[in-house]
């Protein structure tokens, strides 16, 4: 799936030591979306990525993830080539006002990062009784 990835922009990242602005990469990963009865899953592939270096934020109704793969090799290893493109992972998901943004979570395993969203209990579909008089 790392093929799929299309290049976003490039565009300057403030480096966290301090160190001056650097020209980045990111990528638009590739996600799947599914919904089940109250629920929407989004399953994003963002291969490289160390768990400590995904950021998921809501502000209002955006639902930003971002992914940071870190240059160079594996630990105890030696580089001799590399041909995989550095870059950070952004994507930008607008939600709506059914989704229950306090009750969404995030697990992340083998380079898929899964969000549950699920409806909010005032959008649910419920059965209104019907009275006879």
């Amino acid at each position: 799936m790392a093929q799929d990835l299309s290049t976003q922009n490039t565009r300057d990242v403030a480096a966290p030591d301090g160190e001056p602005n650097r020209r980045a990469i990111s990528f638009t990963p590739v996600v799947d979306i599914f919904e089940e009865d109250n629920l929407t899953v989004i399953m994003a592939d963002i291969p490289g990525v160390e768990p400590d270096d995904i950021d998921v934020t809501l502000e209002r109704q955006a639902l930003t993830l971002r992914g940071r793969v870190k240059p160079g090799a594996p630990e105890g290893y030696r580089q001799l080539s590399s041909e995989y493109r550095i870059g950070d992972y952004i994507r930008v998901f607008t939600l709506s006002d059914e989704i229950d943004q306090a009750n969404i979570n995030a697990d992340f395993s083998n380079g898929v990062l899964r969000l549950e969203l699920p409806r909010s209990p005032e959008t649910q579909p419920r059965k209104i009784s019907v009275k006879a008089s």
